[in-house]
């Protein structure tokens, strides 16, 4: 694993951009930032592949515990949600995606930092933008990246829907959940599925028919959301979520893996694990240097480092819900830049992966994009 700086090709932002990238500034500094490049051997990938495989595997054993040994309160999940989150588990509810947060420096096995498992993004980024850049400035070479046609060939095999559409929905006040969104919603597309976009403010009930609806009054009977599930469960019409005919996307059951609980409940069943950190739900379950997260927190808010007698800690609104406790795990530095690796599982497989940098410790919605590419050993 080795860090390069190159020149940017000259015309980046038009490129990008024409690949729907619009966001690749943020503040006048770049976002997608290809003034520089991460180099990988194929052995390196080989070890990010696998390790992703077993932290998937590790995930679903976790959610069957969780189900079965009734954890839900120690992961802040309301009773009332709970019969939905064991339904869709027990329906086998297929997952699109989802995206592991890894500290590797290529020598070391790849250590879980958290699973991004209900709303991950930076997706077009590691699938379409990253590609195309890698065919223009090292076409000899090859990169971790199948997600492109992993995400089409979920919605071919999709097993629920062939009556009716899948409706797209984000937040509309962000640029990067809307092109996530749409994204997606493309691949839908290639994959045969027919598609309807709207917001999640646009989102209606039906009471006669008992359903949700979009603006034409159309019924909705499949979902994706680019929509935290903690915040739909808050919503006005949150309660209909229980007993509604719809099938969403992430489902219910990954409810369980996208709350940072589930790192000490990982811990718990599998100690010693090379992938996993010790972490805990109280502090004196950690030795040496650790991390203190929210239960249920996004881009890098409320994160406090404890290293030796130096203390880092970020701004924002989470920690409500509760606390966790893990092991520190520094993330490589290159030249200044903590480089975190984001390694997507796609209808179960893994599919490649995402570099985002920071020239602090930990990584925020502002942290660069970085592309990569891999050499046989």
């Amino acid at each position: 694993m080795e860090r390069l700086v190159i020149r940017p090709r000259e015309n980046w932002q038009e490129l990008v951009e024409s690949q729907g990238l619009t966001y690749h500034t943020i503040d006048s500094s770049a976002y997608w930032d290809e003034s520089a490049c991460y180099r990988f051997t194929s052995g390196e990938i080989d070890t990010l592949e696998g390790a992703t495989e077993e932290l998937h595997r590790l995930c679903l054993e976790a959610v069957e515990q969780v189900i079965r040994r009734d954890l839900f309160d120690r992961l802040r999940i309301p009773r009332e949600f709970v019969p939905l989150v064991v339904r869709s588990w027990e329906m086998k509810e297929p997952s699109l995606y989802g995206r592991f947060d890894l500290s590797y420096d290529g020598s070391a096995p790849p250590k879980l930092l958290e699973y991004n498992a209900d709303t991950p993004t930076a997706l077009l980024e590691a699938s379409v933008i990253q590609w195309f850049w890698l065919k223009d400035r090292f076409p000899e070479a090859d990169q971790f990246n199948s997600i492109h046609e992993k995400l089409i060939d979920f919605w071919r095999e999709w097993p629920y829907l062939r009556n009716g559409p899948v409706h797209f929905a984000c937040a509309g006040e962000s640029a990067e959940d809307l092109g996530n969104t749409e994204y997606l919603m493309d691949t839908a597309l290639q994959g045969g599925m027919e598609v309807v976009h709207l917001f999640i403010e646009d989102i209606g009930w039906d009471s006669a028919a008992r359903c949700f609806a979009d603006l034409d009054g159309g019924p909705i009977h499949t979902l994706f959301k680019l929509y935290p599930w903690e915040w739909m469960m808050r919503e006005e019409f949150g309660g209909f979520l229980r007993d509604a005919p719809l099938r969403i996307l992430e489902p219910p059951w990954k409810m369980i893996l996208s709350n940072k609980g589930i790192l000490p409940i990982l811990w718990e069943l599998f100690e010693g694990h090379p992938n996993l950190l010790p972490s805990s739900f109280g502090r004196g379950g950690i030795r040496g240097d650790y991390v203190r997260k929210p239960l249920i927190s996004r881009e890098g808010e409320n994160i406090t480092i404890f290293s030796g007698s130096e203390t880092v800690e970020t701004p924002g609104s989470y920690g409500e819900e509760g606390w966790i406790y893990q092991a520190y795990a520094p993330l490589p530095c290159f030249d200044g830049n903590h480089a975190v690796i984001g390694s997507w599982i796609i209808g179960g497989a893994a599919a490649g992966i995402g570099i985002r940098e920071d020239t602090g410790p930990v990584t925020t919605n502002t942290s660069r994009f970085v592309p990569h590419f891999f050499e046989e050993d």
